[in-house]
Formats: C-alpha cells, structure tokens, sequence
C-alpha cells in the first residue's frame, strides 16, 4: 500500500471542515469553493480534479454516473453513502477507507463508503 499522501477536492455537499480532518492526517485537501465556481457543473468539477490529480471526493452520485458512462480512467471518486456526513461522524471511517483504499484511489477508483463497509471498482468501467 502506498504511503503517498492523496489529493482530494471535496464537493459542495461536503462541509469545509473536513479539509482540517484531512490535512491534519496527512493528505492535501480543498474544497471546491476555493478552486472553482460554486454554481459549476459536476462535469466541471471532475474535469478539474482529473486535470490537477486530485480525487473527488463527495455524497453525490453524479460523479460515478458520469465516469460510467463516459468509460473515464479518471479521476477517482470517494463517495459516501451515509446519512450524517459530518467529519465527527465518519471521519475515522473516511479516514480508515482512504488508507485501506489509497493504491486504487491513486491510480483511478470509484470506491463507495457506507456505514458498514467500502467496496473499490477501478476505472473505467
């Protein structure tokens, strides 16, 4: 497993607060009202991520949607699946998911984190 510290850009679904959470263990963190417009599509948010190397990370489903049907090898989407999304709630699952998860993550992954478990599908599909 690699030991490289992961890019993450997090969409507009996700609070701010998990940039600390992420950079604090490790990883590069922004979120995407600091790098882009706000009112931007989904495909101009993925088209940034995959241009600047970073995964997408999110509560949306559009994203998986999109890389399916365009056959992308990229860029990897972390997409969890639970009700409360707060970094209080899951940050330590998030954070277990990313470690368990970063070699796929790293070289183009959808991987998909509930309450109970995670599952990694590589790119493309």
């Amino acid at each position: 497993m690699t030991n490289s510290p992961l890019k993450l850009v997090l969409d507009l679904n996700l609070s701010p607060h998990w940039v600390d959470l992420l950079v604090e263990h490790g990883h590069q963190a922004v979120h995407w009202t600091s790098v882009g417009d706000p009112k931007a599509s989904d495909p101009v948010l993925l088209e940034w991520a995959r241009g600047h190397g970073y995964i997408v990370f999110t509560h949306d489903l559009d994203f998986s949607r999109l890389l399916a049907l365009s056959h992308a090898a990229g860029p990897s989407v972390l997409q969890v699946r639970t009700q409360d999304v707060l970094p209080s709630a899951i940050g330590t699952l998030v954070l277990e998911t990313l470690r368990q998860h970063a070699e796929v993550l790293a070289a183009g992954a959808i991987v998909v984190l509930d309450a109970e478990d995670s599952r990694a599908r590589i790119l493309p599909i």
